[in-house]
């Protein structure tokens, strides 16, 4: 175990002096959850009941932002009586303080929004096979190959557009199309931003690094515009400053909640297996150092239940991933988007794409 976390501290170690690089979770600017109460129109959790049955408190290590899980987590705690304990954090320095901490950690969940983090945890050898019985719910595109994480909920890449400024029959099948002349300046996106930066991962691991250097660098030379963060991108469009943007799927429709049908953007899904269809997850895991661990397997099944799975889609307008339960009937099921075929854990490459996007001068 101790070779394993120098490799991951090495592969880490960076982390802090690129937080300016990095534009944070995206849970720093997802929508706040709507005003109803958490989970109201869900039933309680289905998951089995131990015996005996869990109590007492666990600690959970959250990528996910305060002010969108703290009600699901005390709505587990009302529901349960098990009290939760959370530090919360940008997801990447939570991996490497669990690194850090090694066995004298006190977390017994890791709950990051994005599968690379719960890649390089695996690969490290911090987390326990979590139940077949647990796996089984979620499919196997959105769990790890060894059953060390699930994904709880899933965020679509898509690309956002102004129908008033783009006919729907010209919108390019391919992100690939997005250097076309056509779309000089016409193009939003944000690369100090997490979700974008695991798209650059996964552009990497799908089409090689030349060709990826490539496409950033043609971006760049057709004047694609910087924003922010993905809430500024969708503003944008809407407001005719950009034509497209590079976004995860949600945002359009915390702005329609907020503004109505009428709010002058709307996504678009490209074609099955291009890299712009890109379907990440947060996940969660139990780590080894856990001192409750039937208490920490009842909050994996909690968030995996009909009442958590019901949560992000009322109150976030993402994905529930367990089998059989249905997203906002406004979204593509999640069946249908075919996103690309890689191994989420493999996400994890971090430092790669952030020296890649130094490189070509798309970072500072």
């Amino acid at each position: 175990m101790k070779h394993l976390r120098l490799i991951f501290l090495l592969a880490l170690a960076i982390v802090p002096l690129v937080a300016a690089a990095c534009g944070g979770d995206d849970d720093d600017e997802e929508p706040t959850p709507a005003a109803t109460a958490p989970g109201g129109a869900a039933t309680a959790a289905q998951s089995p009941s131990p015996t005996p049955k869990p109590s007492g408190a666990i600690t959970v290590y959250s990528g996910r932002g305060e002010s969108l899980v703290k009600p699901l987590f005390e709505q587990f705690t009302k529901e349960t009586g098990i009290q939760v304990n959370v530090k919360y954090g940008d997801s990447a320095q939570l991996a490497t303080l669990l690194a850090e901490e090694g066995s004298a950690s006190p977390a017994d969940i890791f709950f990051p929004q994005d599968a690379g983090a719960l890649g390089a945890i695996a690969k490290a050898g911090l987390f326990e096979k979590l139940p077949e019985a647990t796996l089984a719910k979620v499919p196997e595109i959105y769990r790890a190959k060894d059953g060390s994480w699930v994904g709880v909920s899933g965020r679509a890449r898509v690309i956002v557009y102004n129908p008033s400024a783009v006919p729907a029959s010209e919108l390019p099948s391919s992100v690939k199309q997005l250097t076309d002349p056509k779309w000089k300046g016409q193009v939003g996106w944000a690369p100090t931003n997490g979700s974008f930066q695991a798209f650059v991962t996964a552009l990497r691991k799908l089409e090689g690094e030349a060709a990826a250097e490539k496409w950033l660098k043609d971006m760049i030379a057709n004047d694609v515009k910087v924003y922010k963060d993905n809430r500024a991108i969708v503003s944008a469009v809407a407001a005719g400053e950009v034509k497209l943007g590079l976004v995860n799927h949600y945002y359009l429709w915390g702005f329609i909640r907020d503004q109505g049908e009428g709010f002058a953007a709307r996504n678009h899904y490209t074609a099955p297996g291009d890299p712009g269809t890109l379907v990440n997850v947060a996940g969660v895991g139990l780590l080894k150092t856990s001192k409750n661990r039937p208490a920490a397997q009842a909050f994996i099944d909690y968030l995996l239940s009909e009442a958590g799975q019901k949560y992000f889609v009322e109150q976030t307008y993402e994905y529930p991933l367990v089998t059989g339960m249905k997203a906002d009937p406004r979204l593509p099921a999640l069946e249908s988007l075919k996103p690309p075929a890689i191994d989420l854990s493999d996400l994890d490459d971090l430092q790669g794409t952030l020296a890649l996007l130094r490189k070509v001068g798309a970072l500072q």
